[in-house]
């Protein structure tokens, strides 16, 4: 896995010096998953499409109802692409809400507080697991157990929305502009893996020339139900993180001043055998 990932960072830093240079319009609203201190301009919108694994598709819009203030919707589907049936994560569209409290300066970070009920990959309804129960005891008092299959409620997507969250954004020039973003979140709507913890994320984006980007995130995913353990072992299998959270990465293509080409490599565990999970996004801006 480490000689493929080697080969994919040659490949993309050989192509960014063949392509030509187009600047983007504003700051980015996310790195690869992980928000930002961005916000739209008043009175633009951006249009995205996630293409995911398993055929998910998440599109999104976004708008910018003052230059601090931007207003999202989203909804997810599973095997848009490929041969099985789609279907909806959910039966209503989630919400994305971004307000930029003071903006940066020489000095000072931006300051974002703001609330995002996507979450990442399917949308998991409930789990299914064998559970043994006693039924009974026969003539000799012996327990007659019975293995039944057992369903428990779980609610929630294989990497859980931000909910609420505040980040902190500052930029320097440093051979393009190098970007850091950290910031703190809180979900309270997936908790039925009984945990509600305070979350923690960073990332940073650097250019490599006007056109191409590399993002780099770190999400702690500290809430992402380690209590499964306790409360039902059989499910232990759904704690994505595992404690040791999320490193992902990508590559921005600003292809032309209103068009942005992400691929992005989620979830690297240079300790695993398997892959990373492959993800193109795809970003179309435009003023009102």
């Amino acid at each position: 896995m480490n000689k493929f990932y080697g080969k994919c960072i040659i490949v993309i830093c050989f192509s960014c010096l063949l392509f030509s240079q187009s600047n983007h319009p504003y700051p980015p609203l996310d790195l690869v998953s992980i928000p930002t201190s961005g916000t739209l301009p008043r009175g633009s919108y951006t249009l995205e499409t996630l293409l995911t694994k398993n055929g998910g598709f998440v599109p999104r819009l976004m708008i910018g109802l003052s230059d601090n203030f931007s207003l999202g919707m989203s909804f997810g589907v599973r095997n848009f692409i490929g041969e099985d049936k789609p279907e909806k994560n959910k039966a209503t569209p989630e919400v994305q809400l971004k307000y930029r409290i003071f903006e940066e300066t020489e000095s000072r970070p931006a300051l974002l507080i703001g609330l995002d009920t996507q979450g990442f990959g399917p949308f998991i309804k409930t789990a299914e697991y064998s559970k043994f129960v006693v039924i009974g005891t026969d003539e000799n008092n012996n327990q007659i157990v019975d293995q039944q299959t057992v369903y428990r409620e779980i609610n929630r997507y294989e990497q859980k929305a931000w909910g609420v969250y505040a980040v902190l954004s500052k930029n320097w020039e440093a051979l393009g502009n190098l970007g850091f973003h950290v910031g703190v979140n809180k979900n309270t709507f997936e908790t039925k893996d009984n945990d509600e913890s305070l979350n923690f994320f960073f990332g940073l984006d650097k250019e490599l020339n006007r056109s191409f980007s590399l993002l780099l995130e770190y999400n702690a995913a500290l809430n992402d139900g380690n209590e499964y353990s306790a409360t039902a072992p059989e499910l232990d299998g759904l704690t994505i993180g595992k404690g040791k959270g999320f490193l992902s990465a990508g590559l921005r293509w600003n292809v032309a001043t209103n068009l942005l080409i992400e691929v992005n490599f989620k979830d690297i565990n240079l300790d695993r055998d398997d892959y990373a999970n492959r993800e193109v996004k795809i970003m179309y801006s435009e003023q009102f």
